[in-house]
């Protein structure tokens, strides 16, 4: 919202003397935020009005030429030579003499040129500095109208004009206009001002004039209209009336439209001019059927659904109900009967059907927000009055003013809430005078206060919102800042430890952290090739998601991680290794969540189904790789990233989270069958699946773009059991045995089963092993492989014996022989 400062004092006794950098902290303390400060450029040297008095066109010349005897206050009138064409004798325009300098440094001299001497310039206001119209001249009067030639144009124009442009939050729509800002200020700075909405509304007599119908009163609690004719349709609109809407952002278009935009700008009512000859038949405002079309102002014909609320006559619709009218009934250059429409619409669907259309116009940013339905008929008597003074208009017919609304509930508020909720001592009678600044009438009965929002403030609804404009109007610089002291003996939960652990052991084996949106496409189950029945297909879809090609909760970190991958192979890199840890959601649609109302704490019944409708959101964790794992270089060749890779980063979380990881074959898409690793904790019965690891299979890789042998980990980390208390190893102070074993083994067996197999044949000397070979070929049979251990043998009260180590190791041997592995010939 644009703000000049000129048009603020009108309506706000400002204090004398106030700077721009005073009205800018004004402007702050009661939540305004400041966006930009607009100056005009500065102009210096004489700057004057000047009444136009003869015109002499110049032929001769390649493009039309006037050469202009004007009045400037003096005693001789000046010759000034001008190309613009859109004025005319007794016009009053702003004329820059020979020393002005103009905005960009532009010297004005006399000078001879097509023939004459020029002394001086009639200005534009691009040339003025004061907006980037260059089409014309700036005409600011006309004939008695006119201010005195010789009067210092710099205030006329707005030269010295400020105007703040400010951050309006949706909840305050009534900040959308001057009478808005000017309260609030006003209270903020303890000054009076002046209501521009608090004035007489005429009586018009007679018969309503036109039939209107609202179809839809809860969409539309209150439309007004009148009818209007004799409007001069060449009439310009005045100069100060364009200047406001220049300063404010509006463009210029006709004195109807003109005046519609001041009035919006003003009292915050938007409002929308019809061509009377151009409505058939009564006016209806009903709701859109499927399929119907409208062209709107800007031309484009937008197709209609049931959700969208219109102002239609007998032709059908003619307007998109506070957010733009439609071309059919558009003020024209011939128009002189017009419909003037003011109303009261209802906020969501508003914004639902501006959105909808993609179109942001001023009026729907102001409905959507809340404008003030006691301003309908105040605002239709201002523009009457404006079009009748500057048009020659004149009103036809009695007042159309259909109301449909409902008395407004009164809000219960204990005045010392505001003090038990900030922290700072508000007296009764401070809240009370707070809140009747704002317009509220207030009933005390003790500390129990009655209040009644004034129109204007849809958003005070609740006694929080009282709180808060307390709060705002009394000051947010008095809220002290303090910090709470934490209570003693609390920190980390075990939850809160083992995730942090987690992320600092992927980063610290070179995984870069990548954390995503939470939210997929619909499409994502298929790209990933899941199965039908697999329970990640059932995502949950959000009412109101960000993005409508992504409205479905994740059931897995993989999409967000493979596009991670995608964007940078995109952007030139080669070698990646990424992570995320966080919560996916599980179980499907469920049962919906009812949606609880404002006006009371929702109830035990409500809570329950609230947060029995909240789905599973374990934690997981997940990695990605592509490219070379072990960069190349003069130490070798470098080394792919590999399946092998995402086991070891599974192993890295296990170890981080301080429990045993086990590994087995699996499959499970999106990972290659055959190259998909179980990842298990527990033994026996008490073994269970927490994640899988692998290379993804190819079709997901060609679905992303991704290359080949991709590898993929994700794992619940939820589902890992809690860690052991932890126990210091036992300190020997006897010399390690060092025993290596070599075994033949057939395919099927994994080296963790073998791996368990020697540490349960070792007995107590074991200490540790360690795989450090493996080898297929010849010697080794078809469909074996050979697995190569190193293991530390090690007694707590004495050194070993050779007789020690050859128990051990016939106990090994006749362990895994049970499983059908045998020691290799070399070590037998």
């Amino acid at each position: 919202m644009r703000v000049p400062v000129s048009w603020l004092a009108e309506l706000v006794d400002l204090p004398a003397g106030i700077s721009v950098e005073e009205l800018d902290e004004a402007f702050v303390r009661i939540g305004f935020e400041v966006e930009g400060v607009h100056r005009p450029e500065p102009t210096t040297g004489p700057l004057v009005t000047g009444r136009v008095l003869e015109i002499e066109e110049l032929t001769g010349f390649k493009k039309p030429i006037r050469y202009c005897r004007v009045d400037v206050g003096e005693a001789e009138p000046r010759g000034i030579v001008c190309g613009a064409r859109n004025f005319a004798v007794d016009d009053a325009v702003v004329v820059a003499l020979p020393g002005a300098v103009l905005p960009g440094g532009f010297e004005i001299a006399a000078r001879k040129t097509y023939d004459h001497v020029s002394d001086g310039m009639i200005c534009s206001v691009r040339e003025l500095g004061i907006g980037e119209d260059h089409t014309g001249i700036l005409v600011v009067g006309h004939g008695a109208d006119s201010p005195a030639p010789g009067t210092p144009a710099a205030d006329l124009v707005g030269l010295d004009d400020v105007v703040f442009e400010l951050e309006v939050t949706p909840d305050r729509g009534y900040a959308m206009s001057l009478r808005g800002i000017a309260r609030d200020l006003a209270a903020a700075l303890g000054v009076t001002w002046r209501d521009p909405g608090d004035r007489p509304v005429p009586a018009w007599s007679g018969a309503p004039g036109w039939q209107v119908t609202v179809a839809d009163p809860d969409r539309c609690d209150r439309f007004s209209m009148v009818a209007l004719e004799d409007l001069d349709p060449a009439a310009p609109s005045p100069w100060w009336l364009r200047r406001r809407l220049t300063e404010c952002g509006i463009r210029s278009i006709s004195l109807a439209v003109d005046v519609t935009n001041f009035v919006m700008l003003e009292l915050g009512q938007p409002m929308h001019a019809f061509d009377r000859a151009a409505v058939t038949g009564p006016v209806t405002v009903r709701l859109a059927r499927d399929g119907e079309e409208l062209t709107t102002l800007d031309g484009t014909t937008r197709e209609l659904t049931g959700d969208d609320l219109l102002i239609t006559d007998d032709t059908g619709p003619i307007g998109l109900a506070a957010v733009m009218g439609g071309e059919n009934t558009e003020i024209g250059d011939a128009s002189s009967a017009v419909l003037l429409e003011a109303a009261h619409w209802e906020p969501t669907g508003v914004s639902r059907t501006a959105r909808r259309h993609r179109l942001p116009s001023e009026a729907a940013k102001r409905f959507e927000r809340g404008v003030d339905p006691e301003m309908t008929v105040v605002a239709l008597a201002r523009a009457a009055e404006l079009l009748a003074e500057h048009g020659g208009a004149r009103v036809v017919g009695g007042l159309v003013d259909v109301d449909t609304r409902r008395p407004r509930p009164a809000v219960d508020l204990d005045a010392g809430l505001p003090t038990r909720l900030v922290g700072v001592d508000y007296t009764t009678e401070q809240v009370v005078a707070v809140l009747e600044s704002v317009g509220c009438a207030v009933t005390a009965d003790g500390d129990r206060l009655t209040v009644h929002p004034p129109s204007w403030r849809a958003d005070l609804a609740l006694p929080a919102d009282l709180v808060e404009e307390v709060v705002r109007l009394a000051g947010f610089d008095d809220i002290p800042s303090v910090l709470p002291t934490a209570p003693p003996g609390r920190g980390l939960t075990e939850t809160q430890r083992r995730r942090r652990s987690i992320g600092r052991a992927l980063a610290d084996a070179g995984y870069v952290e990548a954390p995503a949106y939470p939210f997929v496409g619909l499409g994502v189950p298929d790209t990933l090739g899941l199965p039908d029945d697999d329970p990640r297909r059932q995502v949950i879809v959000l009412r109101n998601p960000l993005s409508e090609e992504e409205p479905a909760l994740r059931t897995t970190l993989l999409p967000g991680l493979l596009a991670t991958l995608a964007r940078n192979l995109g952007r030139g890199q080669r070698d990646l290794a990424v992570f995320e840890h966080g919560a996916v959601f599980l179980g499907g649609v469920g049962q919906p969540a009812p949606v609880p109302g404002i006006e009371r704490r929702p109830d035990d019944g409500t809570v329950a189904a609230i947060l029995g409708a909240v789905p599973d959101q374990p934690w997981h964790v997940a990695v990605a790789l592509t490219g070379a794992r072990e960069p190349r270089g003069w130490w070798g060749p470098g080394r792919p990233a590999g399946w092998a890779d995402a086991v070891q980063a599974a192993r890295l979380v296990a170890e981080a989270a301080g429990v045993r990881l086990f590994v087995r074959p699996g499959e499970r898409a999106p990972w290659h069958p055959g190259r998909c690793a179980e990842l298990v904790v527990g033994e026996g019965d008490d073994a269970r699946v927490v994640g899988y690891a692998g290379e993804l299979h190819p079709r997901v890789c060609a679905a992303l773009d991704l290359p080949a042998r991709t590898c993929v980990m994700e794992l619940d980390v939820d589902a890992l059991p809690p860690a052991p208390v932890p126990v210091g190893p036992p300190i020997s102070a006897f010399p390690p045995v060092f025993l290596d074993l070599a075994f033949v083994v057939p395919d099927e067996i994994t080296a963790a089963h073998v791996e368990s197999l020697v540490r349960g044949g070792a007995g107590d000397l074991f200490e540790s092993v360690r795989l450090f070979d493996v080898y297929a070929g010849p010697p080794v049979p078809p469909g074996s492989r050979s697995l190569a251990y190193s293991l530390v043998l090690r007694a707590p009260d004495r050194t070993l014996t050779a007789e020690d180590v050859a128990r051990v190791r016939a106990g090994i041997v006749a362990v895994v022989e049970l499983q059908g592995i045998t020691l290799r010939s070399g070590d037998a």
